[in-house]
């Protein structure tokens, strides 16, 4: 018997069918599904999830010159203190996601949402630079839970139809996170930095929302050998004709195991991912972490420099809305890297413009284009990989783009403090874009394809 069969290989996995009943692969009722009302409820949940993520990532951004006057910060500090989220992500990564494939998608995010609104508030009262990147190189940790699962998890619930469109939506949550911290800092900002994170820490609160309204995966639970529990989810979800007799199996590796990534195809589909992750992250968080300074160096005001961002948060959402109807219709490879390059195009363009027309411009072609293909990104890894280590693989991708969101705020903070100029640090940054389209044409096509 092959070593990747769970049913099997894993100590976890429920006992074989008894003889004569065929068991029932997970991925082929979603074939014949259609989208249903519990489908866009749970995507609107997680969308909202994914906005909050958005926003705390972003919040200290917008309230930089608060945070560096208040606690005497230089430059380079300010950049590891916006890196320190993400730096407590890559640990938190490694973590939880083996995590949430052995004790499910949602409880994943109910732990992670509560373990972050704590550290979070923890982090708001912090008395100086040593104690502020603790507490959040720990909300980091603690906040990697849901930002690793919720592609994943919203994918598992989905119709093979509707899967790529309606999994490229879910990502029109960021520009709405980057709305909220906009308007958080806009409206809250005055009363200093600490006021901005105690706002965004109540937001782990929806905690609640998920736990009410988006079901178990019914992939994990099939993995447990939980086919009953498996099955009233998919009625929930809308599946009809159900033979209850027939258990419910996932093909796979053991759950969560890093040994399943590293064999065979998906050891090179594993390198080739978390790659482009490190890259397309340089590439697009290098530039948003230090947006407003650029900005300012081009002679826009701080509250100017909030009004550009937000307008650019704006430029996304059809960005989305494009990427979701033509990943249904080309497939997410070409989509992808077509986005890639288009967005690398309106970075250039942004570098040399010099008047405020023409920063809008290639902001809204950067703008556009490269979350448009985020979203596109965001679908095509977690179906790279079966179900038992979807939450591990993909949780080696949040490793790849939280390294480079580490590292790129601090570097560009370096070449900020030497004087590097506008126009040439923009364009290094853009490079990360690049490379990106051209690894991306190396991994598979998804669409049509049911899970495994």
């Amino acid at each position: 018997m092959s070593t990747d069969d769970p049913v099997r290989s894993s100590p976890d996995a429920p006992a074989a069918p008894s003889p004569g009943i065929e068991a029932l692969p997970v991925g082929a009722v979603f074939a014949h599904m259609s989208l249903t009302s519990a489908h866009i409820k749970a995507g609107a949940t997680l969308l909202a999830a994914l906005a909050i993520e958005s926003w705390e990532m972003l919040s200290l951004t917008y309230v930089a010159g608060d945070l560096e006057r208040d606690l005497h910060m230089n430059s380079a500090q300010l950049g590891l203190v916006i890196s320190a989220l993400f730096l407590g992500m890559i640990p938190g990564a490694l973590v939880w996601g083996p995590l949430a494939d052995r004790i499910g998608r949602r409880r994943t995010c109910l732990w992670s949402f509560t373990g972050y609104g704590v550290l979070a508030v923890l982090s708001a009262l912090a008395p100086d630079f040593g104690l502020l990147m603790a507490a959040r190189v720990l909300s980091g940790f603690a906040f990697a839970g849901v930002f690793t699962i919720t592609f994943p998890y919203f994918e598992e619930l989905l119709p093979v139809r509707s899967r790529g469109r309606a999994a490229v939506f879910l990502a029109a949550g960021w520009p709405f996170g980057t709305l909220a911290a906009v308007g958080v800092a806009a409206l809250v900002g005055g009363h200093g930095w600490r006021a901005v994170v105690l706002v965004s820490a109540t937001a782990s609160l929806w905690a609640l929302a998920i736990r009410r309204w988006v079901p178990e995966s019914p992939y994990w639970l099939a993995q447990q050998g939980r086919s009953d529990e498996a099955y009233d989810v998919l009625a929930r979800l809308g599946a009809t004709d159900l033979d209850r007799t027939r258990p419910l199996t996932v093909p796979g590796p053991p759950a969560g195991s890093i040994r399943g990534l590293l064999k065979g195809s998906l050891a090179r589909v594993t390198v080739i991912q978390v790659a482009v992750n490190f890259l397309f992250s340089w590439g697009y968080w290098g530039l948003q972490s230090w947006l407003p300074t650029l900005l300012q160096d081009r002679g826009l005001s701080a509250s100017s420099s909030l009004g550009f961002v937000a307008v650019s948060a704006v430029f996304m959402i059809p960005g989305y809305v494009s990427a979701a109807w033509l990943t249904g219709r080309f497939g997410r490879k070409k989509v992808f890297v077509g986005y890639v390059l288009a967005a690398a195009a309106g970075g250039f363009f942004f570098a040399d413009a010099h008047t405020l027309t023409g920063l809008y411009a290639g902001m809204f072609g950067l703008s556009f284009f490269s979350l448009g293909a985020w979203g596109v990104w965001d679908a095509w890894v977690g179906e790279l990989y079966p179900s038992p280590v979807r939450g591990m693989g993909y949780s080696l991708g949040v490793v790849g783009q939280r390294v480079a969101n580490t590292a790129a705020p601090s570097l560009i903070g370096l070449l900020l403090a030497h004087s590097t100029g506008f126009t040439s640090t923009v364009i290094f940054i853009d490079l990360f874009l690049v490379a990106t389209a051209l690894l991306g044409l190396a991994l598979p096509e998804t669409e049509g394809k049911e899970l495994r």
